[in-house]
């Protein structure tokens, strides 16, 4: 397994799990649990949730996915704004907690700025660390004027990771906050790398595929993959569909290949306003 390490020098797998909409349907839940540990069993032991995710029901499937298995995990999960006071922050995690089944969260993470001010959330972190309930913390849809803020607060210098959209579609993130991140060493996480999967049915990637043998979800994915300090965690809610994630780790596109991907999708020719979803 490839990995990238955090500013804290631990290491973790560059291809992990998302969990966005997992565990909202009954009928899915024993092919999501075992998708979840097909993905360990393939070494992405990255698996991100939130307590936003189907109002914690994608938390307990996590949970129970990994049980037995907690110490092979590194486990993220995030806090939604709207608790990110001092007190809600702790008492969100504590619930997070529960819902997963475990003592600790390996990355905690602000899911995307509010109206609580940075220090105080941070704050919070630091005390939840001190508690040894989270091991690290981060931040989510933050583009480069709030890390900027983030590293003037008090205790921003610990965050680890900024969590954000990126896929070929949506490329804004190249202009600025991905130099400003792989210039400081700090990873970026990349969400929906390969839009929900909608960037299967674009041409110019089917081509491409064509041409390697693969699947064209495989060609998005590892052209997320082939940046420097980025992680990237597509969902896969059935078994065959981790495994093929697993693969496009050995994925290598060609110049030529990345630059008809160039001309399909431009990169950014100036700053662009950090898309969210």
């Amino acid at each position: 397994m490839h990995t990238t390490t955090l500013p804290s020098g631990e290491t973790v797998p560059v291809l992990g799990q998302g969990t966005w909409y997992m565990g909202d349907h009954a009928n899915r839940r024993a092919s999501e649990i075992a998708t979840l540990r097909e993905g360990l069993d393939l070494g992405l032991t990255l698996i991100d949730t939130a307590e936003m995710y189907g109002d914690g029901a994608s938390e307990e499937l996590v949970g129970e996915a990994i049980a037995g298995r907690r110490d092979e995990v590194f486990l993220v999960s995030k806090v939604l704004p709207s608790n990110a006071s001092r007190n809600g922050t702790i008492a969100a995690c504590e619930r997070s907690l529960r819902r997963l089944g475990t003592d600790r969260i390996d990355l905690y993470l602000l899911h995307w700025r509010g109206r609580t001010p940075f220090a105080e959330t941070i704050e919070a972190f630091e005390r939840l660390q001190d508690a040894g309930k989270i091991r690290h913390w981060g931040v989510s849809n933050m583009d480069v004027r709030d890390m900027q803020e983030i590293d003037r607060a008090a205790g921003g210098h610990a965050v680890v990771t900024n969590q954000v959209l990126y896929n070929l579609t949506r490329r804004g993130i190249e202009w600025d906050l991905l130099p400003q991140a792989q210039k400081r060493g700090l990873p970026l996480m990349a969400y929906s790398p390969i839009e929900q999967g909608r960037l299967a049915h674009y041409p110019e990637v089917q081509d491409i595929a064509e041409r390697h043998g693969v699947t064209p979800a495989q060609v998005a994915l590892a052209w997320v993959l082939r940046q420097q300090g980025v992680i990237a965690i597509p969902k896969a809610s059935k078994v065959e569909h981790v495994r093929l994630n697993r693969a496009a780790l050995d994925l290598k596109l060609t110049a030529e290949d990345l630059a008809e991907l160039d001309e399909a999708f431009p990169p950014p020719e100036g700053p662009e306003p950090l898309e969210m979803i």
